[in-house]
């Protein structure tokens, strides 16, 4: 079958677990913040995106995580179930407002950013009920905001290592933002390394790689986040590709030419494909898997990524998995 595919028949329910947000994104050109006017609404959130990701391609997904008690609340929900992934592991929060993100593109390239944490950070172990945790065999750990602080830290390490002793398979996504993380650096950093001891894949972009591994070279770099416990890890370079390591081996997977009109959701979307395809074996089935399987896997999330680049918004882009074949 093309690209290291099995049978779509049956796939394994996959849990992703962070944050829900609302992203508001200016629509006036080249302003900041204080300038602009004009204001789109979109369902925000690495992991929640990560989860419709693995719906729109026809696999199992469940999304975990708080949202307020109102209307943004109701429309991320409504959003998630519109692309069939599972909410009833979503929460909602009476004492606080969902979490929301003002983004802005300037002139000069830069994004002016403001985050207003609400409902998310309230997050509690006890929002996860351990049978539902157990129900999933894959479980994916993606989020900007968890490793902030608040309850939701403790949560977000106390599911991870629960999901470590139930020998579940784990991904990890950092996803830095240099917006949130400005005077923090050296304690996302600690966090992140944290997270990858856990893992069984771990996806980074070459800038994090870089800051969480300490060195310039990527190979290097990649060698030192096996060290710390990675067992897979996929490093996306953009339109370069993606390099991808298995511990005794690496290689350069290309990347599909495009032409990007945005690339909001391109990295999750990825995630969302590698997770989607292992979604289809058992674990021992994914620890058999070879090194000309992974570069299959990436060159298929590969794909899948660059799809979404060619359409705005990060969840409205996701393509199906006709789609991706076609």
């Amino acid at each position: 079958m093309a690209l290291g595919l099995k049978d779509q028949s049956h796939h394994q329910q996959i849990l992703c677990i962070g944050e829900l947000l609302i992203d508001f994104f200016c629509s006036d050109i080249g302003v900041n913040l204080a300038e602009g006017s004009h204001f789109m609404k979109q369902a925000g959130g690495a992991p929640a995106n990560v989860a419709a990701a693995i719906s729109r391609l026809g696999g199992v997904a469940t999304f975990a995580g708080k949202v307020g008690s109102d209307p943004f609340g109701d429309f991320l929900i409504h959003t998630l179930n519109e692309v069939n992934v599972n909410t009833n592991l979503i929460c909602r929060d009476s004492t606080a407002l969902t979490t929301m993100v003002f983004v802005s593109l300037q002139s000069d390239g830069e994004r002016d950013f403001m985050f207003n944490r609400g409902a998310d950070g309230n997050f509690v172990t006890t929002d996860l009920p351990d049978d539902k945790l157990r129900e999933a065999a894959i479980i994916h750990f993606g989020s900007a905001t968890a490793m902030l602080g608040g309850a939701y830290l403790d949560a977000y390490f106390e599911i991870m290592d629960k999901a470590r002793q139930a020998k579940q398979y784990i991904s990890f996504d950092p996803n830095y933002r240099s917006s949130l993380w400005a005077h923090r650096t050296g304690e996302f950093i600690e966090l992140a390394k944290r997270g990858i001891a856990h893992a069984d894949f771990v996806k980074v972009s070459e800038e994090e790689l870089q800051l969480i591994s300490g060195h310039e070279d990527l190979n290097t770099g990649v060698t030192e986040l096996h060290r710390l416990g990675a067992k897979v890890v996929a490093v996306t370079l953009g339109k370069n590709g993606t390099l991808i390591s298995n511990e005794d081996q690496y290689a350069k997977v290309p990347s599909i030419s495009i032409k990007s009109i945005d690339s909001t959701g391109a990295g999750d979307a990825f995630v969302g494909a590698v997770l989607f395809q292992l979604s289809q074996l058992t674990t021992h089935g994914i620890a058999q898997l070879t090194f000309e399987d992974w570069q299959a896997k990436i060159q298929f999330a590969n794909r899948v990524g660059a799809i979404v680049c060619t359409k705005v918004g990060a969840i409205a882009a996701l393509p199906t998995y006709k789609e991706v074949m076609e």
